[in-house]
């Protein structure tokens, strides 16, 4: 029939394009739903992950030719914002040659732009049409949380779905949220040229980080200039200029000339007509999601952000490897389906250092009674670190007893590529003891990995081993 699909695609982000691109290479009927053409590519390539490092490639570029009066360079001028903002849709559109309708067409998929709407678990309607699937996957993804306070109509609130679009910088930038969106966005606004203050509500920032990590990073945009209420929140807006901060020291009037929030995010679970579909709910938002990804209705799976756990473009790809993988497990065979499991997953806050975590959480190792050690790393005596004057950076790590890595997190200049090694090791399980095995060119960035493991070594060395050494030689 021809509104009759194998597989029927809501939301054509990270997961949803994952999962239809696989079912369509894979020879089956595949119809993918989105709101239209622009929104194709989802958060990361319209408003996050692609636009934000676009924006801070530039920051960097500005920020490194500032630095360069130490040795004599001179710098003028200001930023031109607008030709930044051109350079970010640059490389949206860049990548978007590969993410549109006209494309997925092109390799056999059937793309409809519009709302979709449940009518049964099996059907939903669009533009008044009804279309069926054996299996409905949604990827509908999230959007900014709305902020609300006094006096809010007077100004122009801006979040990740626009700040990108600016056509001016602003001298003044205040910013609500301690979270990575407003870290990263801050920072890079700072090394255009703005003048940055962030209210955040709790003690710190990014407090699903390792503290002593995050305040490495904090301590670093703190001598950038950016300034940080914590403890606080903007109780009132008293014009399109200005607003009241409630400190924990009592408050204080802040200027801006524009407002970014970013605290946090909703699942887009609206409008879709849930009940239709029998799909049952934790509250009136949250999907209920077993551990396979399936809800209350086992033909009807959720992929990226609407699980409601970690909100990466890298876990909603875990998604769907985890649905494609179970939609080939034959019913009769359920012991094979493959669970969704989050202890290896990794994420990078893409600030200047960055913050890069993997793994198990500390928490969750003692949770979980393993035995361990904890390494604690600075960059100060690592040599490459000494001659870029990046000594500032720290890693955390847990090592079992047994030699395996369990997790951590390292700030540093491109921690995230750092990291790549721990991550991989993670992964797969691999002795700390293969470090050694590795030899680094001098004086290779990633040499530090190689000197957080000897210092686990270090600790072996008992007066007993130490003894026992003399007695060999």
């Amino acid at each position: 029939m021809k509104n009759t699909f194998d597989i029927i695609v809501i939301g054509a982000g990270s997961g949803g394009l994952n999962v239809a691109s696989f079912m369509v290479k894979a020879g089956f009927r595949v119809l993918l739903v989105d709101k239209s053409d622009a929104h194709i590519g989802g958060d990361c390539l319209n408003f996050g992950c692609v636009p934000s490092k676009a924006l801070i490639h530039v920051a960097k570029i500005i920020h490194t030719a500032k630095s360069a009066r130490q040795f004599g360079l001179e710098t003028r001028g200001k930023t031109d914002m607008q030709k930044v903002v051109e350079y970010i849709k640059s490389k949206k559109d860049f990548i978007r040659t590969h993410e549109n309708k006209a494309y997925f067409e092109s390799i056999g998929m059937t793309v409809v732009l519009g709302h979709a709407t449940f009518l049964s678990p099996h059907s939903i309607l669009v533009h008044g049409i009804e279309y069926c699937g054996k299996k409905i996957v949604l990827a509908t993804g999230s959007r900014p949380r709305k902020f609300s306070v006094k006096g809010i109509e007077y100004v122009r609130i801006l979040t990740n779905e626009t700040i990108f679009d600016i056509d001016h910088l602003p001298a003044k930038l205040l910013i609500v949220g301690g979270g990575p969106i407003s870290i990263e966005i801050g920072q890079a606004f700072a090394y255009l040229g703005s003048e940055v203050t962030i209210v955040v509500k709790e003690k710190r920032i990014l407090p699903r980080e390792d503290e002593s990590i995050a305040l490495v990073l904090q301590k670093r945009m703190e001598q950038e200039g950016i300034r940080f209420y914590f403890e606080s929140v903007i109780e009132e807006i008293y014009s399109k200029n200005q607003a009241l901060i409630k400190t924990p020291n009592g408050h204080e009037i802040q200027e801006f000339d524009e407002f970014l929030v970013a605290i946090g995010r909703e699942l887009n679970t609206e409008g879709l007509n849930l009940e239709k579909a029998k799909i049952k709910l934790h509250d009136k938002k949250n999907i209920r999601v077993n551990e396979y990804l399936e809800t209350t209705q086992k033909n009807i799976f959720l992929c990226g952000d609407i699980v409601g756990q970690h909100q990466f473009t890298h876990a909603a790809e875990l998604h769907a490897s985890v649905l494609i993988r179970n939609f080939f497990v034959p019913r009769w065979l359920p012991f094979l389906k493959k669970k969704l499991n989050t202890d290896h997953l990794s994420w990078v806050t893409y600030t200047n250092p960055e913050i890069a975590t993997f793994g198990l959480s500390e928490t969750e190792i003692k949770k979980r009674n393993i035995a361990h050690t904890v390494i604690h790393q600075n960059f100060d005596e690592d040599d490459r670190a000494i001659v870029e004057d990046v000594t500032y950076g720290k890693a955390k790590v847990f090592v079992s007893d047994d030699g395996y890595l369990l997790g951590g997190s390292m700030v540093a200049q491109n921690a995230g590529e750092l990291i790549q090694e721990f991550i991989l090791a993670e992964t797969h399980r691999i002795h700390v003891s293969a470090f050694f095995a590795k030899i680094y060119p001098y004086p290779t960035s990633s040499r530090i990995n190689k000197r957080i493991i000897s210092s686990l070594y270090k600790e072996k060395l008992t007066p007993f081993v130490k003894n026992l050494m003399k007695a060999l030689y």
